[in-house]
């Protein structure tokens, strides 16, 4: 991946959203003063067991580029949806090649076709959730990082995005249990390994629950139930890491796509300038966009312009990377180079809106 032009020296701004500091103590007055009652202690949490399996629903092995449909198909199975992988392909992901299923998309499918479950998504997950979601009765999926086992060009890192649908936990052997499209059902996975590789993805995590459900998932999530709180929290988890080990390209790109959340531009352009500087890799933006946002929006179209055509060399048919590709060309200039972009999009993803306004905007200006 091209690296950006270099930071300047000094630590990263600080984001607004960073906590204030803690206020100065006031001076102890002079009187001597009342004793306090003592508050009323909180309830204890109820520990949650041990160790806690999941009836696992029927494996799916994924088809090319499925693992998006095919983990789904798995997770809604659990609640007695019937269908396969390609029942929500051909809505999500009617063309084969397409190779990246958003985590949106897995919620509008859920939302539109099994509309009788409450479903959601948040960042910035932990260990303890997730066996507190399957404590409770519910399963959770998550994107990973994963491995390809074969090299598709030269010097290949075989790195690509995966999803995991977790449906159980053992603390005696701190493994979950997960159900992979690929590798096959009930696969054990170390908590720290499961971890590592869900940080590349800013630890998202999508869920669903019947309505009836819904003050024991926002008793589980805690302010994170909010979502915008729930940002703040995943913003402040990657600042944190960042300052742990300031080389871990991952904790600096989620510290961006956080900030680019919140609009903070500015802010994310640094951050992911780090996140490149400390090494990202080669598929990145296969996956996850917030670069294009943030180049576009602080107006670096020389850096917006060499990332999209980087993960175009890597992903030729990426509708994300041609509409973006598509914006820097019509920003410096290129207009028809635009318009075949947006074009070229369409392509990869027949009524892509953004791409179809994007073309109109351009034909109209």
């Amino acid at each position: 991946m091209p690296t950006a032009l270099p930071v300047q020296a000094g630590a990263l701004e600080q984001s607004t959203l960073t906590p204030s500091p803690t206020a100065p103590a006031a001076t102890p007055a002079t009187a001597t003063p009342t004793p306090l009652l003592s508050p009323t202690p909180s309830p204890t949490p109820t520990p949650i067991p041990a160790q806690v399996q999941l009836p696992a629903p029927p494996w799916e092995k994924q088809d090319i580029n499925n693992c998006g449909p095919a983990t789904l198909s798995m997770f809604l199975n659990f609640f007695g949806w019937k269908g396969d992988q390609f029942t929500i392909s051909d809505v999500i992901k009617p063309i084969p090649q397409d190779r990246n299923v958003n985590i949106e998309e897995l919620l509008y499918y859920t939302r539109n076709y099994a509309g009788w479950l409450r479903s959601e998504f948040r960042v910035g997950g932990t260990v303890e959730l997730l066996k507190g979601f399957i404590a409770a009765g519910l399963p959770v999926v998550i994107e990973e990082s994963f491995y390809f086992e074969e090299y598709y060009w030269p010097n290949d890192d075989r790195w690509a995005g995966h999803y995991l649908l977790v449906s159980g936990y053992d603390d005696a052997t701190q493994t979950f249990t997960g159900q992979d499209s690929f590798y096959g059902p009930n696969k054990r996975i170390p908590y720290a390994e499961l971890d590592r590789n869900w940080q590349s993805f800013n630890r998202v995590y999508f869920f669903a629950f019947l309505p009836e459900q819904e003050e024991m998932v926002k008793n589980l999530l805690g302010e994170d139930w909010d979502i915008a709180q729930n940002r703040k929290n995943a913003l402040e988890t990657a600042r944190r890491e960042t300052e742990q080990d300031p080389n871990n390209g991952f904790a600096w790109f989620n510290l961006g796509s956080n900030l680019v959340y919140f609009e903070s531009y500015a802010e994310a352009a640094q951050a992911y300038d780090r996140a490149r500087a400390a090494g990202l890799p080669q598929r990145m933006l296969r996956y996850q966009f917030g670069p294009f946002f943030a180049y576009f929006n602080t107006g670096r179209d020389a850096d917006l312009l060499a990332l999209t055509e980087y993960a175009l060399k890597i992903t030729p048919n990426s509708e994300e990377a041609l509409l973006w590709h598509g914006w820097a060309q019509y920003r410096l200039g290129n207009r028809q180079k635009a318009i075949e972009s947006f074009q070229k999009a369409l392509e990869a993803r027949p009524g892509y809106f953004d791409a179809q306004y994007a073309l109109n905007f351009v034909n109209q200006n």
